[in-house]
């Protein structure tokens, strides 16, 4: 998500035709899990596809730790991660004391601490290291793994509620990026957080919300008719503000290890690393769960 601080719109076109080639790839993909969304085999591979971004965000939130010195593992990280995936497929099926989240916590801190114990590495980072290690699983396992169970939501006054709902989330949470960079670069001028990401803007800020608006407005339309005006409003509103944090909370990370980027050789034409990518989505799926569950009563 980019809001610029320039008062005069500067749009990269060749950046923009790779960006959108990219997404457009993606997209067939997810709209072909999507109109299947019923079927337990797109569930799996929508998890088997959870599991690889798991993987690479990861490895980057990982090595952004190695930037500044520490050492915390890729692998351990990683397994955590799979696991709250997992256990979010599991709940969704209501089977969820198969892999119940006490085990999840104990295991991953037992896997996380043993094997640092015959690391080769510096223990003079040993808690740093293990710190960043769980950030990085929680992170990614938490953000991602409430994506899975918000598709895997049976049928309720609507058909293939679970697609409903991801798309709800994608589609709001992306046209308010989309919101926030046009804006952000056509009419920024007032820095949002200067210090954290200096090319934000209040204005980017502004058309992040409208975008949010405007993409729930269409999901109450043709996809959660059942979503009331006021519905449209709160989720807009919700997704939007815990989005723009969570951009921030990821730039405060690179800004910190004195990184431009987030991907370390693996990128996503045109649009960067993982981590740039899910930032937003990683605080927004808990948060529309979150609000389905305590004002729908969705469980």
């Amino acid at each position: 998500m980019t809001m610029s601080q320039d008062s005069k719109p500067c749009f990269d076109k060749k950046n923009l035709a790779l960006r959108l080639s990219s997404a457009g790839i993606f997209a067939l993909l997810f709209f072909t899990l999507l109109w299947f969304g019923k079927e337990s085999w797109a569930k799996l591979t929508y998890m088997g596809i959870l599991a690889i971004v798991a993987f690479v965000g990861v490895r980057e939130a990982t090595m952004i730790g190695r930037k500044m010195g520490h050492f915390p593992s890729t692998f351990t990280g990683t397994l955590l991660a799979w696991g709250f995936i997992v256990h979010c497929y599991l709940w969704g099926l209501e089977r969820s004391e198969a892999f119940p989240l006490w085990l999840l916590l104990a295991g991953s801190g037992a896997v996380i601490h043993f094997v640092a114990l015959f690391s080769r590495r510096n223990l003079d980072n040993a808690l740093a290291s293990q710190g960043i290690t769980w950030l990085a699983g929680l992170y990614l396992g938490i953000g991602l793994g409430f994506q899975q169970k918000l598709f895997m939501f049976n049928e309720t006054t609507l058909s293939n509620t679970g697609a409903r709902l991801l798309l709800a989330l994608f589609l709001i949470v992306w046209l308010g990026d989309a919101g926030a960079y046009f804006v952000g670069k056509g009419f920024g001028k007032h820095k949002l957080a200067p210090k954290v990401s200096p090319k934000k803007s209040w204005e980017g800020a502004v058309g992040n919300i409208i975008g949010n608006i405007a993409g729930a407005t269409i999901i109450k339309l043709f996809v959660c008719t059942d979503w009331s005006p006021v519905d449209v409003f709160a989720i807009a509103f919700l997704l939007g503000v815990v989005g723009i944090l969570g951009d921030l909370v990821e730039s405060t990370w690179k800004r910190s290890a004195g990184v431009k980027d987030s991907y370390f050789g693996i990128s996503i034409p045109g649009h960067g690393g993982i981590l740039d990518r899910v930032d937003s989505l990683v605080f927004a799926a808990p948060a529309l769960y979150a609000y389905i569950h305590f004002i729908h009563g969705l469980n």
